[in-house]
């Protein structure tokens, strides 16, 4: 008897292959490719791929369509709610993805609390009994009438009841764990995964219910199985931050509803989850006094600003080639700015070990942090101790140049109420309606020449 034909999948680009490759000949991904059974056309299913109705679209005129009216729903989590854009939209699925352990569950738990009182909710989990989940919720004091629990794997089973219960809110935890037996692969399998969530999807879209999916990631941080289910949903979190540390952070990388810069800040205490609106004040009350190769900067985080200490150690290095490490900052970003130092101030750091730390586990992937960074190293080689209140700001070009940056309304004022009272900032970026407070003093630069002389201490200048 014939048995069933094997073909391997890649989960990135979808290529399909007789035989296992290494590495893909369409999108070059090494060891993306799983083990699918072709189901033969004599044994083959009505398979509808997640329709939920037999209802025939017609094309419409563009001029002739309706403003849709979306309804926003307060999930209880400010932070949550800043990244989606202002809170969870009717009819949208949100795909939540991050590292085990990392609290995703924990979090949608939480939400449910609040999206209970005026939704109903249906939490399904295909990882955890309701005994477990029950222990969970007691210990987050989450109780509520409005809050329904399946343990359920089957896709099938799951839209049935979803048929029947009638949501407003699903959540998913988590789409891995889905399978169907409509179709013969493994759960979490490429089609298991990419049938499965269309199904909710589409379910959500047709009936206005929000749809929540928890995704697994996979050992090179992205989630886990095919890259097509990032682009089916409207928007895409990561829950980023270290298991070892109790912050959390919350960040949108895809959002059809809101910004996709903006960022959640949380911290892991024994109750869940608790929100930290102001996360600046947080990182900047740890920072150390008089200490050279310190040095606060501000980037902005969507529409927020966040203010974080960077810090440099430059020590002489015992090798022919010096050692550079930076944490929360793009390596081949301070290796230029190093080089930029080095060019155009004569700073001999190739003599020397280089250690970038940015506090706090934030990560600065904005060019306005150029300054700041460059402040930091200088202090750090020349051992110079950066005034406390001082502050900086600004892009660096290779010239050496100091170049505007956006939002400097939004950063000066926050670095205002920190009480800072120097800010560095670009030359180009003091306007007349910059106002600031008596007391905080405005210094613009042109050049990364010019900082010096904010760094100045009873030494002269000519021996940095």
């Amino acid at each position: 008897m014939k048995g069933p034909k094997i073909i391997f999948v890649c989960r990135e680009c979808g290529y399909t292959s007789p035989k296992w490759l290494g590495k893909c000949p369409e999108c070059e991904s090494w060891n993306s490719f799983d083990e699918e059974t072709v189901v033969e056309k004599t044994q083959k299913l009505s398979l509808n791929r997640g329709r939920i109705s037999n209802i025939v679209n017609k094309a419409e005129k563009f001029s002739e369509l309706e403003m849709p009216k979306y309804m926003r729903t307060l999930t209880g989590m400010g932070e949550l709610d800043r990244v989606l854009g202002g809170g969870l939209v009717d009819s949208s699925a949100v795909l939540l993805s991050g590292e085990p352990g990392i609290g995703k569950s924990t979090l949608l738990l939480q939400i449910c609390s609040e999206l209970g009182k005026t939704r109903k909710v249906l939490y399904v989990s295909g990882e955890e009994s309701k005994g477990q989940l029950k222990l969970r919720a007691e210990r987050l004091g989450i109780n509520g009438d409005s809050i329904y629990l399946l343990t359920e794997t089957d896709t099938d089973s799951i839209i049935a009841e979803c048929d029947s219960l009638k949501p407003d809110v699903i959540i998913i935890d988590s789409v891995q764990t889905l399978s169907s037996m409509r179709f013969v692969s493994a759960p979490g399998s490429i089609t298991q995964v990419r049938e499965g969530a269309m199904s909710f999807i589409n379910y959500g879209k047709t009936n206005g219910a929000a749809v929540f999916l928890v995704g697994h990631v996979n050992k090179e941080g992205g989630i886990s199985g095919p890259k097509i289910l990032e682009h089916m949903v409207d928007a895409v979190l990561y829950f980023e931050g270290e298991r070892t540390n109790s912050y959390r952070i919350i960040r949108a990388i895809k959002n059809r509803f809101g910004s996709t810069n903006e960022i959640g800040v949380f911290e892991m205490g024994d109750k869940g989850l608790i929100e930290i609106p102001n996360p600046s004040e947080v990182v900047m009350a740890e920072r150390p006094k008089n200490t050279s190769g310190s040095c606060a900067g501000c980037v902005m985080q969507g529409t927020r600003p966040i203010i974080s200490e960077i810090q440099s150690l430059v020590a002489k290095s015992v090798y022919a080639n010096g050692k550079r490490t930076a944490d929360g900052f793009d390596y081949n970003r301070m290796c230029l700015l190093i080089a930029v130092l080095e060019k155009r101030m004569g700073l001999k750091f190739y003599e020397n070990d280089v250690y970038l730390n940015v506090a706090g586990g934030i990560v600065l992937n904005e060019p306005s942090a150029d300054l700041s960074i460059a402040m930091a190293l200088i202090s750090g080689i020349t051992d110079r101790v950066i005034p406390d209140d001082l502050i900086a700001f600004g892009e660096i070009g290779l010239s050496g140049e100091v170049r505007a940056v956006s939002h400097i309304d939004y950063r000066v004022k926050e670095a205002v109420r920190l009480g800072f009272t120097k800010i560095i900032l670009p030359k180009k970026n003091i306007t007349k309606s910059l106002k600031v407070p008596r007391g905080v003093e405005l210094c613009g630069v042109s050049n990364i020449y010019q900082v010096l002389v904010h760094m100045k201490t009873k030494d002269s200048l000519e021996d940095i």
